[in-house]
């Protein structure tokens, strides 16, 4: 696939001087779904910002489907489609007026039947007299969604979009995501429900201090950076761990019931049958063994408590 946005050094500074974004390269690919993680203050929206060309950057070049977004910015913008963490509606504006106006200030002309596609694929069709005030702030953020999609954009930017709402609004809003990426729309996403990211996303990018500091495949990242867990429950309780076991990394729950050990699970010998060989050997009898895989959360808050790294893609 080819690259749709193509980020080149790019940087900016507030005018307190403090570096928001640091020198960032980063090629987002036609059609894939790329969640943007990190902690807040580390730089999301403001790339975000930059891109849809909100914010002017200090430095460095954004090419959004080949053009500029300084030079040429009116053909890259209208290949966008913003969804902001706020909610800022018209509240007296009717729900179908509001995609209608979107649409329109985009130079795309009337096309009902797409507004009333629109609606209804987003639940918001019973709704389009309605009010925006008179709406919950779930729908509000439906209605976002409908404004960004008005005019058939090739990049949709989800900055928090399931802030707020329910999880039942939110799986309906993720089906949408989903049949959006079939279509060939490139979504990029930031949250932080990570568990949506390690559900939704083609690619992880993690930003901390205004650094990439790695984009990479998620089965590369889980499979690289996950580590396993093995957890082992006993028939009798141990009230002391055996220092031969101990010194192999095991660790004995408080109750006496149960242990664990954490393995790579990449690497050429993973020590477990020696293990429970080992434990046969002392004398502890096994009731069960069961594995565990890293959360996407847990090597998220590996990486950001490390210093940043380059980015490796």
């Amino acid at each position: 696939m080819s690259a749709i946005i193509e980020i080149d050094h790019l940087s900016k500074r507030y005018g307190s001087g403090t570096p928001a974004l640091n020198d960032v390269s980063l090629s987002i690919e036609e059609g894939e779904i790329l969640a943007l993680l990190g902690p807040n203050g580390a730089g999301k929206t403001t790339m975000i910002s930059i891109i849809c060309g909100l914010v002017t950057p200090s430095g460095g070049t954004v090419r959004v489907g080949g053009h500029d977004i300084r030079t040429h910015w009116r053909e890259a913008r209208k290949l966008i489609g913003l969804v902001p963490q706020e909610i800022l509606l018209e509240p007296f504006e009717k729900v179908i007026d509001c995609v209608r106006f979107t649409r329109g200030l985009y130079g795309e002309g009337p096309d009902d039947a797409y507004v009333e596609e629109l609606l209804r694929s987003l639940s918001l069709w019973d709704k389009r007299d309605a009010r925006t005030r008179e709406l919950s702030g779930g729908m509000k953020r439906r209605v976002l969604i409908a404004k960004a999609l008005s005019h058939r954009p090739k990049v949709l930017f989800l900055d928090e979009p399931t802030a707020g709402v329910d999880v039942t609004l939110r799986r309906e809003m993720w089906q949408v995501v989903r049949e959006l990426s079939k279509q060939g729309v490139t979504i990029i996403l930031t949250t932080h429900y990570l568990e949506e990211a390690e559900d939704m996303a083609d690619r992880i990018g993690v930003i901390n201090k205004g650094e990439i500091l790695l984009v990479k495949p998620k089965a590369e990242l889980m499979g690289e950076f996950g580590k396993k867990r093995l957890t082992i429950d006993l028939y009798e309780p141990l009230s002391i761990l055996p220092p031969s076991l101990a010194a192999r990394g095991l660790v004995l729950a408080e109750n006496g019931m149960q242990l664990g050990y954490d393995y790579d699970a990449n690497a050429d010998r993973t020590g477990i049958a020696r293990l429970l060989a080992d434990l046969t050997e002392q004398g502890i009898a096994v009731r069960d063994v069961a594995t565990t895989q890293s959360s996407l959360e847990e090597i998220f808050m590996s990486l950001v408590a490390d210093e940043p790294r380059e980015v490796r893609a």
